[in-house]
């Protein structure tokens, strides 16, 4: 990347990040007192938008397949779950400390992190001097009960997958599912990154959404083509422009332990391509070694086998908070108009926090009155905003930069006709309906 270029993508993130305090997206953690490294609350308009990209996810995951069912389990598990999966003896990464300015940085990322004293340079450039590499353990530590000593330790879990892996006979014998099934969850998990970064994109805390398919070995090989083809059309679906869109596929070195086969969906931030969703295939690893330390058979029989088998698993792993930034960076544009140099999320309506905004043209001759009943009936089924303050091209603009998809203005021909202008975000096209023909647009739009 040119210099020219990083400075323009650097402008951009520094756009992106004021535009989403601006407006209520995300804020830093506990602002008021200096705030909380790498930790971040999500403001009234982010909370909408997160929550729509989960439903949106849980949708495509259990609600449209029956092969799949929900799980939410406790972020609290036993401790033998993470010393069985690995994650206590080896879920590290190689550290190492600045002897200068005293930061610590990832061993492994040290062209990609910034020096605090002179943040145009890499560790490897500012001239300090930098420690052997360690190990250290991303995990969260914590005790449970009143006296904490090494019998109390319990871990805050690192990723949601080992909570369906040891409910997995549960999941099965409740809901009677038979070999090909899912089991998708969404939740918060916990890593004490050494370096995170890049807004949003790498935090201690985090929430995923992973769904684990489980088959039999012999036809591993096609169900995991089957989930890259899902997942791809999953982003076409939330109108990501597939341009910034890649597969980059594990070589032999980048494969875990535990992966046979292992695909990234990268996207192209600002800050470079990075991993949005990862899909592997994770063999019968994880089955097998809970069934060996907990002594509880996971191996799976019905009548159309010969043998009981330990079934393979394919994962989808995807973050949450990723793909919100993804969505913010994908939907972020600049036009001038007449003169003026304007902002436009231009998010999707199917995840947009704010489906639609309600205005009178003028606070006056009943048009005030008449759009407040046009809001009410439009919020049983939708999330809308109401706002009479300001010219209209104002109005416009400040819902443009909000992501809002759709502006209603009701006018003096409202009065006469019932019909209002319906005032699309992307073409700026407006169109006349009346409140019900309005209501049909949205949902249509929404539903896709």
């Amino acid at each position: 990347m040119t210099p020219m270029a990083k400075q323009k993508n650097d402008d951009l993130m520094d756009k992106l990040v004021s535009l989403c305090k601006r407006r209520g997206y995300i804020f830093p953690s506990s602002e008021i007192y200096g705030g909380l490294t790498s930790c971040w609350d999500y403001g009234p308009l982010g909370s909408e938008l997160k929550r729509n990209i989960k439903n949106f996810w849980w949708d495509a995951m259990t609600n449209r397949r029956d092969d799949i069912e929900g799980l939410d389990a406790s972020i609290l598990m036993h401790p033998k779950v993470w010393e069985t999966s690995g994650h206590v003896s080896g879920f590290n990464d190689p550290m190492v400390d600045c002897k200068t300015c005293k930061a610590r940085f990832r061993a492994d990322k040290l062209e990609e992190s910034r020096c605090p004293n002179k943040p145009s340079k890499s560790p490897l450039e500012c001239g300090g001097e930098l420690t052997e590499a360690r190990q250290f353990n991303l995990m969260f530590r914590t005790h449970m009960g009143p006296v904490e000593d090494s019998s109390s330790i319990i871990y805050l879990r690192p990723e949601t997958a080992q909570g369906v892996y040891v409910n997995f006979l549960n999941v099965k014998n409740s809901s009677r599912q038979k070999i090909p099934f899912g089991i998708a969850q969404i939740g918060k998990a916990f890593r004490n990154e050494i370096t995170p970064g890049n807004f949003i994109f790498r935090t201690r805390e985090f929430e995923q959404m992973e769904m684990q398919f489980f088959v039999h070995p012999d036809t591993d090989e096609e169900w995991f083509e089957t989930w890259r083809e899902e997942r791809w059309k999953y982003y076409q679906a939330l109108g990501i422009n597939e341009e910034k869109l890649r597969w980059h596929e594990h070589g032999p070195d980048e494969l875990a332990h535990y992966a046979k086969k292992a695909y990234d969906i990268e996207y192209e931030f600002p800050f470079g391509w990075q991993e949005l969703e990862g899909v592997h295939n994770r063999t019968d690893f994880d089955l097998g070694r809970h069934m060996e330390a907990s002594k509880k058979d996971l191996r799976y029989f019905d009548e159309r086998f010969t043998d009981k088998f330990i079934p393979y698993v394919i994962e989808t792993a995807a973050g949450v908070d990723r793909q919100l930034l993804m969505v913010l960076c994908d939907a972020y544009d600049e036009m001038e108009i007449k003169g003026e140099k304007r902002v436009f999320l231009r998010i999707s309506p199917r995840v947009a926090p704010i489906k639609a905004a309600v205005f009178p043209l003028v606070k006056k001759e009943g048009m005030p009155e008449y759009a407040q009943k046009v809001y009410q009936d439009l919020k049983k089924k939708f999330k809308v905003f109401y706002d009479e303050s300001g010219a209209v091209g104002r109005r416009y603009a400040r819902m443009d930069e909000a992501g809002c998809p759709f502006c209603v203005t009701v006018d003096g021909q409202t009065l006469e006709d019932d019909t209002m202008t319906l005032r699309d975000r992307d073409s700026m096209d407006q169109t006349r309906m009346t409140v019900a023909e309005v209501t049909a647009f949205l949902e249509q739009k929404i539903s896709g």
